[in-house]
Parts: C-alpha cells; sequence; structure tokens
C-alpha cells in the first residue's frame, strides 16, 4: 500500500457577477480509469476547483487529486463532506516493506489528518498481511519476501510511527475551539486476513473479482510479458487489498479510501468488491506521488527515501531536506506538507520575493514538517545542529546531546577516552588514529588541519582544556582536513580539574 493520489474533474469559480453554478464535479471518467490502467504514471489533467467542504479545499491546495468512482458517486462525495453533515470514516494503508514511514508517505498521512480536522473518522492501516505478497503497482521485478517476524517487526515500527504522527498533531496543531477532532484507529490486516482460510476467501471474495479487469492494468500486463513473470501471490494482492475495504465498510461504515496517485487500480478493485457485495457506494481519493529532482518516486525501492523515524533519518537531515528544497516548488510544498492557512503563505511568499536569500518559505516548511514529524524537541535538535554544523556555534555544539552528534556526524568514529593530565592536541590525535605517526602527523596540526570544537589548533604540544577543547557536556568535536570528523566522548570527567 504505497501512499495515496487522486484527480478532480471540472469544477466551476464561483463569480459575484453569474448565478451559482450547478454542483461540483470531482471525477475519474470511464476514459481516465482505462487510461490508468494502460498508463499508471500519466498525470491528470488540471481542473478548476470550487464548492466548499473538505473535497474542495484539499483539491485547491493540490492534496487531493482525483475521486473514483465516476458519476454519479462525484455529487454525492461532495454532499457527504460538506461540513454539518454526519462524520464520514476513511482509510489509507501503509506496508511495512521497511520499519519507518517515508516523505513519500507523508501526504497520505496528511489526508488523513485533513479528514480528522473535518471532524471525520479515520483508520491508518498496517498492512501485515499484504506485505509478505508485495503490491506489484509500478515494479519491474518481485520483492524481496519477507518472513513473517520481519513483518511483525516492521510492522510494529510503522505503527509507532503512525502514532507519534497523529500525537503530535494533536499536541501541536490542534486547537479544540469548540471543534471535533475526529477519531484514530491504528489496524493492522493481518489480524483478519491471517486467520481468512483460502477456500473461504476464494469462495466468498473471489467470485466477485474479474479476472479481465486485473489483467488489463498495464502493470500486470508488463510483468505477465516480462521474462520473469509474475507470480500468483503478487497477482492477488490487489484482491486482499480490496478485500481490507470491504471488512472496514463492515466493521468501521469506512466508505473512503485514500491512497497514493499509483494506487489508483488498487483503489479501483476495492470499490469494485464493496459495491458488488453491499450494493452500497464507496470511494477513492489519491494524493501526489512525491518525486526527487530527478523526476523519481521517493522512496525506499528508489533507493532515496528521507525516513521519519529517527534511527533512519535525524530531526536535522529531515529538516535539511526540505530548508534544500527549490523555490519553484517551495509555494507548492506549503500547501501539501503543512497546515497553514492560504493567506499565511501568500504572505510568506511576499516577503520572500523582497528578500529571497533568507530562504524563509524553506525555513518555515521544514520547520513545520519537522516538528510534526518529530515533536518540538525534535525541531529544536534540528536547529542546533544547523547551526552547530554549518555556522560553527561553539554554543549549539556544547548544549548538544551524544545522540545528536552521532546523529549530526553520522560518519564519524565515536571514540571514549579517559581524560590524562597533560594530554595535548597531538596525543589527542594520535590516541584516536586520526593523523599518521611520526613527522607528517605533527606537521599536519602546524599548518592548520586540526580543529578542536571549530577552533584550528596549530600548536601540537597544547595541553587540553576544559571549556575549550573539551566542553561541559563532556564532548569533543575532532575535525581533520575538511570532512573528517571523530566525536570523543571523556569518561569520568572532573570539571575541577
Amino acid at each position: 500500500m504505497a501512499a495515496p493520489t487522486l484527480r478532480a474533474g471540472r469544477l466551476w469559480f464561483l463569480s459575484a457577477r453569474r448565478p451559482p453554478p450547478p454542483p461540483p464535479r470531482l471525477l475519474v471518467s470511464q476514459t481516465r480509469r482505462q487510461r490508468h490502467d494502460q498508463q499508471p504514471d500519466a498525470r491528470p489533467t488540471p481542473a478548476s476547483p470550487v464548492a466548499k467542504g473538505l473535497l474542495a479545499t484539499q483539491y485547491q491546495r493540490g492534496l487531493f487529486q482525483e475521486v473514483f468512482p465516476p458519476q454519479p458517486a462525484d455529487e454525492q462525495l461532495i454532499e457527504l463532506l460538506q461540513p454539518g453533515r454526519p462524520p464520514v470514516t476513511a482509510y489509507c494503508g501503509f506496508d511495512p516493506t521497511a520499519d519507518s514511514l517515508h516523505v513519500g508517505h507523508l501526504l497520505a498521512v496528511l489526508g488523513l489528518l485533513h479528514f480528522q480536522r473535518a471532524g471525520h473518522d479515520v483508520i491508518a492501516l498496517v498492512g501485515g498481511a499484504t506485505a509478505r505478497l508485495g503490491d506489484p503497482s509500478g515494479r519491474t521485478k518481485a520483492r524481496e519476501p519477507l518472513t513473517a517476524e520481519e513483518v511483525r517487526e516492521r510492522a510494529r515500527g510503522l505503527l509507532e510511527g503512525l502514532q507519534r504522527l497523529f500525537q503530535n498533531h494533536r499536541e501541536l496543531f490542534w486547537a479544540e475551539e469548540g471543534n471535533r477532532l475526529g477519531s484514530v484507529h491504528f489496524l493492522d490486516n493481518a489480524s483478519w486476513l491471517e486467520s481468512e482460510s483460502v477456500i473461504g476467501f476464494l469462495a466468498g471474495v473471489g467470485g466477485h473479482l474479474r479476472m479481465g479487469t486485473l489483467l488489463s492494468r498495464q502493470s500486470c500486463k508488463a510483468r505477465l510479458s516480462s521474462p520473469e513473470g509474475m507470480g500468483l501471490a503478487e497477482f492477488l494482492y490487489p484482491a486482499l487489498q480490496a478485500y481490507d475495504f470491504l471488512h472496514l465498510y463492515r466493521g468501521y461504515g469506512c466508505l473512503v479510501q485514500l491512497g497514493g496517485a499509483d494506487q489508483l487500480g488498487n483503489i479501483m478493485s476495492g470499490y469494485d468488491l464493496v459495491s458488488k457485495v453491499t450494493d452500497k457506494d464507496v470511494y477513492g481519493i489519491t494524493v501526489p506521488l512525491i518525486t526527487s529532482t530527478t523526476g523519481d518516486k521517493l522512496g525506499k525501492s528508489a533507493g532515496n527515501a528521507v525516513w521519519l523515524n529517527r534511527n533512519r533519518t535525524s530531526p536535522f537531515e529531515l529538516y535539511q531536506f526540505f530548508v534544500r528544497q527549490p523555490d519553484a516548488i517551495v509555494e507548492r510544498y506549503l500547501k501539501l506538507f503543512t497546515f497553514l492557512s492560504g493567506m499565511e503563505i501568500d504572505h510568506i511568499m511576499q516577503v520572500h520575493a523582497k528578500e529571497p536569500e533568507k530562504r524563509g518559505p524553506q525555513k518555515r516548511l521544514a520547520a513545520e514538517v519537522t516538528k510534526l514529524v518529530h515533536g518540538r524537541n525534535g525541531l529544536e535538535s534540528a536547529k542546533r545542529c544547523t547551526k552547530a554544523f554549518y555556522y560553527s556555534n561553539v554554543d549549539a555544539l556544547e548544549n548538544m546531546s551524544d545522540e545528536e552528534l552521532q546523529e549530526l556526524f553520522r560518519e564519524a568514529p565515536y571514540i571514549e577516552m579517559l581524560l590524562e593530565p597533560g594530554t595535548t592536541v597531538l596525543d589527542l590525535c594520535r590516541k584516536t588514529n586520526a593523523i599518521a605517526d611520526g613527522p607528517k602527523g605533527y606537521r599536519d596540526i602546524t599548518v592548520g588541519a586540526v580543529s578542536i570544537n571549530h577552533i584550528t589548533e596549530t600548536n601540537p604540544e597544547a595541553v587540553l582544556i576544559l571549556g575549550q577543547h573539551i566542553l561541559s557536556n563532556g564532548l569533543s568535536l575532532l575535525k581533520i582536513g575538511k570532512k573528517n570528523y571523530y566525536i570523543i566522548k571523556w569518561l569520568q570527567l572532573s570539571h575541577e580539574e
């Protein structure tokens, strides 16, 4: 289950000079449906937004791209999501192919959060069962198989990450003010799929899923004609994901599935199954896929994932990822990745036009996302690391924890040492194997190739001083040349020496 996506159809702007138009329509036409089966990565044609309510608001911001099915369900969904109507339940699934979500999943999570903010109920579903099959969407070959224990461990990591995002949102981004924040359920489809018998599943659900529809999809056709072919497990993946939708409809009244743009085919399968079994209307909404500057989808498979768990990508690295976004895309990202109002975003961009060198929109974007993902402490950590790394700020360095320093300099050796009386700069460099033995290492120091805590040291015989070479947090940052760092943790340190 990848990040979600859907396109909105033709909508008209309201004008004071003309009578109100008929209700706006957001839909995926039959033509678009067929085109997606043939070209699943094709970009949707832009349309003009309008109407009130969650659907139109997020369409205007660019978060919701398409809705499914085609009319007449388009008008029904708009009506269901109007303010003042009873809450609707929406879900999005995330397969635990890794133990962490990444930035490519974040818009799907934000889609759920916007449903919550509008008073609707949401389900964050981890695919503890479907991950063992592997989603074939957009893939040229099968995923490496995972053991049951590997999937369970990764599912736990994903659930913890999802819970943290929803908790940070509630604590840091939600002001009650009499409005209802919808409920959230965290589920794992292993809890129902692993207890389903093969015969029971095929007899009860299999008859409602059409082979022609599954075989007509481009991803399926391409794989079937490839030398490697396609295994039955992958082929049945859309059927199991469709069953998730049916299960959540029956158990939670779930009417909406969110997914990334590459998930429209799976969403269609879910709609087909639920509508045939229950004779009720359900819906799908997609969100954009986030790509790198080269146009590649961000994610684990592409090898360019920016993770949301701290043990994989630090708050500093996440913060810097968004700070580095180009001017051409930053306004769009402010609308997609933050809860800032359109008026505030306009103001940020107006200030940026006058002071582009300050990169104000990028810094605000980075701060908002880092706070959502890692909380207020994570944002403060990212800013400390930024000052220490890019501005050689000794105060920031002194306030950093061991964890932050190791995150900031991931490739740097972390060395624990006892401080002996009279230890010199040369002793430190040699004990850490940071310089060559003999005259060359000595000379490297004298020519200014060595710095401790951002201060260049040219005297090899200088004795280390507490408060200068050794910070109050018991750490020293040794740098040799331009890029070689060493983190020294001093043990049993007495600040009275």
